[in-house]
């Protein structure tokens, strides 16, 4: 992993930022609907997908199929 002289890895930034966005649109999704803690848990659910699909693009790996290995993400 290679981290910036902060200890903090590149590119943590940009997903902690798009989390906090899918975070606040939940919240907002949930006071449409009048249920705040669905919001917040369609927003997680969100989030661990957006980490996946981020950490993917960033790892230079994108749709390879290695067949001893199996699937990378």
């Amino acid at each position: 992993m290679t981290q910036t002289g902060t200890g903090w890895p590149r590119g943590r930034t940009y997903w902690v930022l798009g989390s906090l966005l899918l975070l606040g649109l939940g919240v907002l999704f949930g006071l449409v609907w009048q249920n705040v803690w669905l919001g917040i848990v369609i927003a997680a659910a969100v989030s661990v997908g957006w980490l996946i699909a981020y950490e993917s693009s960033r790892g230079r790996n994108v749709g390879v199929n290695d067949e001893d290995n199996g699937i990378h993400l």
